[in-house]
């Protein structure tokens, strides 16, 4: 199997996966104690040793071909799209090697639930929300973005009168959306959320 056929493949396992835990973020607009039980009721699904082999094993393969194919393919790109695909995939590598590991130490070193309040406790803390807002915005961006980018490449068809190149503007414009929509979340409606205090060695406090 060929280095793009497994970071294809690889992808489309993560992508399953992030879809599931994007639409988990999105349901905190109805708070806290919503996301956390549809959490618990996708936990089902992925929280256990099988799914997890599987999904840290896709992450391992995703960056390391990814970084593989930045190498070849960055002096060789022509079009946006091809830079948008680089780029965001460059910046999603990054994330997932910094965000994984910290979600196993939180669960296995700190003994915490990485639920809701994992994920907001930087959100919700000057000045680490100047670091976590943009952290966390790019990535969702960059997951749709590198999306879009591969649906230009991949898709031939005009829908509904929408070319292919604006159905990808399409795909970016909801991860635009949707970001917004998981920040006003895990921000409480931008009011702030309180964490709790077994959160707070998070923070610093």
């Amino acid at each position: 199997m060929t280095i793009k056929k497994l970071h294809r493949l690889s992808g489309i396992t993560i992508t399953l996966f992030v879809g599931l835990h994007l639409f988990n973020h999105i349901c905190s607009i109805n708070g806290a104690a919503k996301h956390i039980e549809i959490m618990n009721l996708l936990r089902h699904f992925y929280r256990n040793i099988f799914v997890e082999t599987i999904l840290l094993t896709a992450v391992l393969v995703q960056i390391v071909s990814g970084l593989t194919l930045f190498r070849k393919s960055r002096k060789t790109t022509i079009t946006n799209f091809d830079k948008l695909q680089i780029w965001t995939g460059l910046y999603l590598a990054v994330f997932l090697l910094i965000h994984v590991p910290v979600i196993l130490i939180g669960r296995l070193y700190l003994n915490l639930d990485t639920n809701f309040y994992f994920g907001a406790a930087g959100l919700n803390t000057f000045p680490l929300n100047l670091f976590f807002i943009p952290y966390y915005s790019l990535a969702i961006i960059s997951f749709f973005g590198h999306i879009a980018a591969i649906h230009s490449k991949k898709m031939k068809q005009t829908l509904v009168g929408i070319t292919p190149n604006s159905q990808a503007i399409l795909i970016l414009m909801i991860g635009i959306c949707s970001t917004t929509l998981i920040l006003y979340g895990l921000t409480n409606h931008f009011s702030g959320v309180e964490i709790p205090k077994q959160y707070h060695i998070l923070i610093g406090k």
